[in-house]
């Protein structure tokens, strides 16, 4: 499915903004082009990677639950659907009869493997949305028109690509965006050694390093940049202080960028940083006061091997 305008006039924004920055970074939703998407279902395979599978067995347990819990569902909403492996698991714990399933992600291609992901079931309209998490929430809340109830997927851990604040804001978004009484499920990685979680985002084959790096690539295909990709490494780091996993793409020597599409030249020292990704780790107890602040109530949690799964109701 081709990039839309919208997508990468997107992406040349944030380009010329943040990369003038200091520090220099680009949001993490930059990260998620055609190949970044298959890159990232690889590292989701990586056996030093093991969000996905944690996860995927907690639906497989619980699915269940959770549509017992939530029933009468009429409307499925999942934000950041990846493969739709996930998404199809916990549909096929339902009731027989028709629901609406809302995919949304600024992703064409992750919309297309979810939607093929779920198009053998007869009795789901799928919907895809290639926006934003807020934006696809609003287009959502403006076209509802039934009258069950309906459950948002926020899963993957993709909360803590998002600081303290942001977490919060985002959440208080979603609410507003739903009715009193449907309900949220959160997936969320939990706080984990230091050398478990630097294995997991600086794996030994180098797939998310080459995950991260893409960025320079989509920076150098669509933007007609000249990134040198030979003079950039990949580093994560783990801040204990902030509870965070952070990506950075790090110059190997002096040199200068660039990016005719945006009039846009940077100077790059050796050892400077471009800020890719931050991945914040919780305790389930954070998650719950998370969800309370933002208007939901936690109705159940469920925990495999350092990552929760929260059930939670909009009050």
């Amino acid at each position: 499915m081709p990039k839309t305008t919208t997508a990468r006039s997107r992406f040349a924004e944030d380009v010329a903004y943040y990369l003038s920055q200091t520090p220099r970074q680009l949001p993490s939703e930059h990260l998620y082009d055609e190949l970044g998407s298959e890159l990232f279902e690889a590292i989701c395979r990586l056996p030093w990677y093991g969000i996905t599978r944690a996860e995927q067995r907690l639906l497989e347990r619980r699915a269940g639950d959770i549509v017992s819990r939530v029933a009468p569902l009429a409307t499925i909403v999942e934000l950041g659907p990846g493969s739709g492996l996930k998404l199809a698991t916990l549909l096929a714990a339902r009731p027989a009869g028709p629901v609406t399933v809302h995919l949304v992600d600024v992703s064409a291609a992750a919309l297309d493997a979810a939607g093929r992901a779920l198009a053998s079931d007869p009795d789901l309209a799928i919907v895809p949305h290639e926006a934003t998490y807020e934006a696809g929430l609003a287009e959502v809340a403006a076209g509802r028109r039934s009258s069950g109830k309906t459950l948002t997927l926020f899963l993957g851990s993709n909360i803590g690509n998002f600081d303290p604040p942001g977490a919060a804001a985002f959440l208080r978004n979603l609410r507003t965006a739903i009715s009193e009484g449907d309900s949220l499920l959160l997936g969320a990685d939990l706080v984990k050694p230091e050398s478990e979680l630097l294995l997991a985002y600086n794996d030994p084959l180098g797939v998310t390093a080459a995950f991260n790096k893409n960025l320079l690539v989509r920076a150098n295909t669509e933007l007609d940049a000249d990134f040198d990709l030979a003079g950039f490494s990949h580093r994560a780091i783990w801040n204990d202080e902030a509870s965070r996993i952070e990506m950075h793409l790090v110059s190997t020597r002096r040199q200068r960028v660039r990016v005719p599409a945006v009039d846009l030249n940077v100077t790059f020292e050796d050892g400077d940083t471009i800020w890719t990704e931050s991945s914040y780790k919780y305790r389930t107890d954070q998650i719950v006061t998370m969800l309370s602040q933002a208007g939901f109530s936690s109705t159940s949690q469920w925990s495999d091997d350092g990552f929760a799964l929260t059930l939670a109701a909009a009050r």
